[in-house]
């Protein structure tokens, strides 16, 4: 995985992402802690941003943010211009996530997932791509044309 991969938590999630970043960092993968890094109650909107803003300026990175239902931070993320945050319970939605939505961001929960599907999750989100098919073009288009900077 050469992309840039980008992650960040709320206090909800700081153990779950300090467990992913040892699972991605044992198989290898190059990965940017941007914070929270305790447990100490935090807002996890400014997480969302941090990771949203880095995903603007490099369109090639993709991110994982992670809050105590991952909803929190799939709202905050998605307000930003270019970003398409997914939140994700299981692989199946991971998969087509990035194969149909073309998402840069993947959102977890962390009261709602073990740590072995968590795992799962991300390593099924990160191996999976685009599938550019015309029909999933068309209806990226139809959510906001990214090149023009209209967003509907």
């Amino acid at each position: 995985m050469s992309r840039r991969i980008l992650i960040a938590a709320d206090h909800a999630g700081y153990l779950l992402k300090q467990r992913l970043l040892e699972f991605l960092e044992a198989k290898e993968v190059d990965v940017t802690d941007l914070g929270c890094y305790s447990e100490e109650p935090v807002d996890y909107p400014v997480y969302a941003d941090a990771v949203a803003r880095e995903i603007q300026a490099d369109p090639l990175a993709v991110g994982i943010l992670i809050c105590g239902t991952g909803i929190g931070m799939s709202i905050a993320a998605n307000k930003h211009f270019g970003v398409r945050a997914a939140l994700c319970h299981d692989t199946y939605a991971a998969q087509k996530t990035r194969e149909h939505n073309d998402s840069n961001i993947l959102c977890l929960g962390a009261r709602c997932l073990g740590y072995g599907l968590a795992e799962a999750i991300v390593l099924t989100w990160l191996q999976s791509s685009f599938g550019n098919a015309d029909d999933h073009l068309r209806r990226l288009a139809m959510i906001g044309d990214l090149e023009a900077g209209v967003k509907h």
